[in-house]
């Protein structure tokens, strides 16, 4: 109602003290006298909702069927509002309580899946909405992250060739610095050794092959193994059938040439009987240096101490001791091999003990999974012993044993390591209770630690002892030196009998920690 006297701007509504309220304007129709409600308890009506955004054509999403949905910056409803809705003239303005997370979720991932779709993508505005928290659905996280981190560019178009690429890249990264180092052409030792040093894996011949390479049987260039390989098995039975060979059937063959030789001549009718003819070299009772049989006698001592060793050897593992065909034979593999290498080596022979150190080679190279390979265990072993006699031959020649290079000397050496390392053990064993280190340390370094720990463990000791590039004969050293300080305790408040008794049957420990105290006493 317009009131006369006044400006025309104090007859707006807004000055009215009769202004319906909420309740009377949604209740207009049934009431034709409007309530008035106190000045205190009128509000401003809520702002109207935009309406909902439009994308421009160049910022639509490239799947048509994606619809992106943006959360509007409602506003926050009155404490005291009770309605789910509220009624400004014609508009009807949702309630927010109402919208759940749900709602909220899907609306943020259609925005970053809207935001994807441009191209190029904004990062700009990629990071605005990804420092608000990504979305886990869809996939959405990692493809922005490799957009924020660089690694995809802001052109969809080149994301396929980047991926091929750098994926490529990373193969060769894998290949160069995890895959098995025996796959290298050619094969780096250097890193072989490192790795071979922390524990070869009994699994796929892996360790068999590792063996052959520290210890020099195979060459690095892997395209010259099957050469080699043939060349050295066939020196091998070579060497069997020159020094395995009975006498008897050395003289039967001289005596089957010499009838070939005369059977062109006619002795029918002449009352002469055919002679055979063993020339006097080759009798069983000849003297001679040259002679078969007279070296068959020389080393039949020898030879029955390798059948009573061989015998011996690892009586509790089936692959060694038995009656079946395994066993028997692998004792025959040992007993061939240890004569062999006795008559190759007059100086040195054959020494107990010396089977002790071949059974871990015939064992590894027989559980070759190749076929190939396991057949050809027992030439392979054979070389590889060799190899590492080379390295500790001066330990079995008792002419060397007052030596410098000899076992005592030796002995002498892990001494000096103990007291430099442990100076009160080394007191308490050698001058308080008088415990000579050949007592214990003579078995030790002689058989390579085999009898001394359960045979799986000695060889993830041989791993270490073949890796080292300074040789295995001071690694060895400072495992012995390792094994004295595990049991330090007990030896300090032990005497002469319970001291001896223990170090002559070393307790089971952990051999990763024995490896690490080892390679620590490198270090220091």
């Amino acid at each position: 109602m317009r009131k006369k006297g006044l400006p025309e701007w104090m007859n707006s509504s807004l000055w009215s003290s009769s202004a319906p309220s909420t309740s009377s304007a949604i209740s207009e129709t049934s009431d034709s006298h409007p309530r008035q409600t106190p000045k205190s308890d009128r509000r401003p009506p809520p702002p109207l909702l935009p309406p909902p955004m439009q994308l421009p054509p160049s910022r639509q999403p490239l799947d048509p069927t994606v619809v992106p949905v943006f959360p509007l910056p409602f506003p926050t409803p009155p404490p005291n509002a009770s309605n789910p809705e509220i009624t400004d003239g014609d508009c009807r303005v949702p309630n927010t309580s109402d919208i759940s997370p749900a709602e909220i979720n899907i609306s943020v991932q259609s925005q970053f899946l809207s935001e994807l779709s441009r191209q190029p993508i904004d990062l700009v505005e990629l990071r605005r909405l990804a420092s608000q928290g990504i979305p886990d659905a869809d996939g959405i996280r990692p493809t922005v992250w490799k957009l924020l981190l660089g690694y995809l560019p802001n052109d969809r178009r080149q994301w396929v060739q980047e991926l091929q690429k750098k994926r490529a890249r990373y193969l060769a990264f894998k290949e160069e610095f995890l895959v098995n180092p025996l796959s290298r052409q050619p094969i780096d030792l250097v890193e072989l050794r490192r790795l071979a040093s922390q524990g070869i894996p009994d699994a796929d011949g892996i360790r068999p092959t590792v063996w052959k390479l520290l210890l020099g049987y195979l060459p690095n260039d892997r395209r010259q193994w099957v050469q080699e390989l043939q060349k050295k098995r066939a020196r091998y039975l070579a060497f069997k059938e020159e020094f395995l060979v009975n006498p008897s059937e050395v003289t039967r063959r001289l005596s089957e040439s010499y009838t070939s030789k005369d059977e062109g001549l006619d002795l029918e009718g002449s009352g002469l009987l055919y002679r055979s003819e063993i020339i006097h070299g080759e009798h069983p009772l000849s003297l001679g240096i040259t002679s078969t049989w007279n070296q068959f006698f020389q080393y039949s001592e020898i030879m029955e101490q390798i059948d009573r060793d061989v015998m011996r050897t690892h009586p509790g593992m089936h692959f060694f001791s038995g009656d079946t065909d395994l066993a028997k034979s692998n004792q025959e593999s040992l007993r061939h091999i240890l004569i062999i290498f006795a008559k190759l080596n007059p100086g040195i022979r054959y020494v107990q003990g010396m089977n002790e150190v071949l059974a871990p080679l015939l064992y590894v190279f027989r559980n070759d999974p190749d076929p190939s390979n396991s057949v050809s265990a027992e030439p392979d072993a054979f070389f590889c012993f060799v190899e590492l006699l080379g390295v500790f031959r001066d330990n079995f020649c008792q002419k060397l044993d007052n030596s410098v290079v000899g076992i005592r000397s030796t002995i002498s050496r892990l001494s000096q390591l103990l007291k430099k390392h442990d100076g009160e053990l080394w007191r308490h064993l050698e001058i308080t209770t008088k415990v000579n280190p050949q007592f214990y340390a003579f078995r030790w370094i002689t058989l390579l630690l085999t009898q001394e720990f359960n045979f799986a463990d000695a060889l993830r000791i041989w791993d270490t002892l073949l890796s080292d590039p300074e040789g295995p004969q001071d690694t060895l050293l400072r495992i012995c030196c390792a094994m004295l300080i595990l049991v330090r305790r007990p030896l300090l408040s032990g005497e002469f009998n319970s001291n001896l008794k223990l170090l002559q049957k070393y307790p089971e420990k952990n051999i990763a920690r024995l490896l690490h105290v080892a390679n620590t006493l490198r270090q220091t």
